[in-house]
């Protein structure tokens, strides 16, 4: 049996760029993935919904040049050349994964790992099964989507966000059950295709966890599109009918509804791959394997990263807590910091924030300031047509602290990696106003506001 320092089981973000930084660290590794690395992320969320979310803005943007004058005629879609695309960006990335593990010497397990309390791991292929072990075992075996139990849903042909980019041809309607961020995104990106799109959320609002501005904000927008959002609204049952899916929704108050839509979309979460560490016996935090600061599990020497601890279930996210995991493999060193984590939705307009928002600080009864600043005063914005949105920036009262930032509008999936940096590095708010922004740029809304909080605002 053949013996590691660390053998890591899940070859997504969390898992890879774990191996990869044990390698630099002087480890024998060993990597196990049961489908294709780069995990969810690569192959089936953040990489294609992003490379569809740019055809959409491209679309969008052709649309709104009529406006100034620019003209195509004849605008044609080809869903089997854009996808065509999105395979070869996934490929790219996935042949630059491969590449970086063959030069960190790290030997790459393509079966499904079984993890005993041993350290030893079972690698199950179609032939055969093979066993190594590991002083240290680090769990980022992922996440897959929930399928709500929704009456009758076994009996239709329903997409999950795992499948949806196998579709087929463009639908004429879809039913996004769900008004998270993938749900949103995948609204905006049929949308853009011309199919007639409705959310339906629980909630008292799309994407609940972010700022309420901000959701609002984005709602005005989706409706602005054509696409229809029923908050506050469960699907109750589906079933097949001669011409689509029947999709019987009601609402919190007992209002109901029945919808029909050529697809169906589940996409209301996510739950943790726990088959191969059922032998564990693990601690849990709910569904989700329970860590420390550390991220080491209730098993002395096994860690966990990524989508099976929950929490921020973000690409980047599982990254830098397997950077984490492994900096402390030989005892506790660094403590994993969720503090200043940026949270990204790739709509058009797209949604950006890091720290707490207005409702965190609100329930923790934090003493707070806030300047929101409209796009639509910013020249940049002005320019370039893209005045939707605004940037919000919340400080500690007393000593000047950036507490949270949230930024809806172009772009600011890009801009919020500034506020984090100032907010990591403990800026104040004193220090961001008195920041050189280049002008015209759409981050001088971060200027704007910051000179408004030490009563000092220029253009407000």
């Amino acid at each position: 049996m053949k013996s590691y320092d660390v053998v890591i089981v899940g070859g997504g973000p969390g898992g890879y760029v774990a191996a990869l930084r044990a390698s630099q660290n002087g480890k024998r590794t060993a990597l196990i993935e049961t489908d294709q690395l780069g995990g969810t992320c690569l192959n089936r969320g953040c990489i294609p919904s992003k490379t569809l979310l740019k055809h959409a803005e491209i679309i969008e943007g052709i649309e709104k040049a009529k406006s100034w004058g620019i003209t195509a005629e004849n605008v044609s879609l080809s869903l089997t050349e854009m996808f065509a695309r999105k395979d070869q960006v996934i490929a790219t990335l996935r042949s630059g994964i491969q590449h970086l593990l063959a030069q960190g010497k790290i030997d790459v397990y393509n079966g499904y790992g079984v993890i005993h309390s041993n350290k030893v791991v079972s690698i199950q292929t179609e032939t055969d099964t093979k066993q190594i072990s590991g002083e240290k075992i680090i769990i980022a075996t992922g996440s897959q989507p929930v399928v709500p139990p929704i009456e009758g849903v076994e009996s239709v042909h329903y997409h999950t966000t795992d499948t949806i980019f196998n579709i087929e041809a463009i639908p004429s309607s879809i039913v996004i059950v769900g008004g998270g961020v993938i749900g949103v995104e995948m609204a905006n990106i049929f949308s853009s295709l011309n199919t007639a799109v409705t959310i339906i959320e629980l909630g008292d609002h799309i994407i609940p966890t972010e700022d309420q501005d901000a959701s609002k904000e984005l709602l005005k927008s989706l409706k602005k599109k054509g696409i229809k959002v029923l908050t506050k609204y469960e699907v109750t049952s589906v079933k097949e009918g001669q011409n689509g899916k029947i999709i019987e929704v009601s609402s919190k108050q007992g209002k109901t509804d029945t919808l029909q839509a050529d697809e169906i979309l589940l996409a209301v979460g996510r739950k943790p791959n726990l088959s191969g560490v059922a032998e564990l016996n693990l601690q849990m935090n709910g569904r989700h394997i329970a860590v420390n600061d550390h991220l080491e599990t209730s098993l002395k020497d096994f860690f966990a990263v990524g989508d099976v601890i929950g929490g921020l279930q973000l690409a980047h996210v599982a990254s830098a807590e397997g950077l984490t995991a492994v900096e402390n493999l030989n005892g506790p060193k660094q403590k994993m910091n969720y503090k200043v984590m940026p949270r990204c939705i790739y709509t058009n307009p797209q949604v950006a924030s890091v720290g707490m928002t207005e409702v965190e600080l609100k329930e923790k009864g934090i003493n707070y300031k806030v300047n929101k600043f409209a796009f639509s005063s910013n020249g940049k914005a002005l320019a370039s047509g893209e005045t939707e949105g605004f940037t919000k920036v919340m400080i500690d009262e007393k000593y000047g602290e950036i507490l949270g930032v949230v930024m809806i509008g172009a772009h600011v999936t890009e801009m919020i990696g500034q506020s984090s940096a100032f907010m990591f590095l403990e800026g104040t708010i004193e220090e961001l106003a008195q920041m050189v922004q280049p002008h015209p740029s759409l981050s001088e809304v971060l200027m704007e506001s910051a000179n408004v909080l030490v009563g000092k605002g220029i253009h407000s």
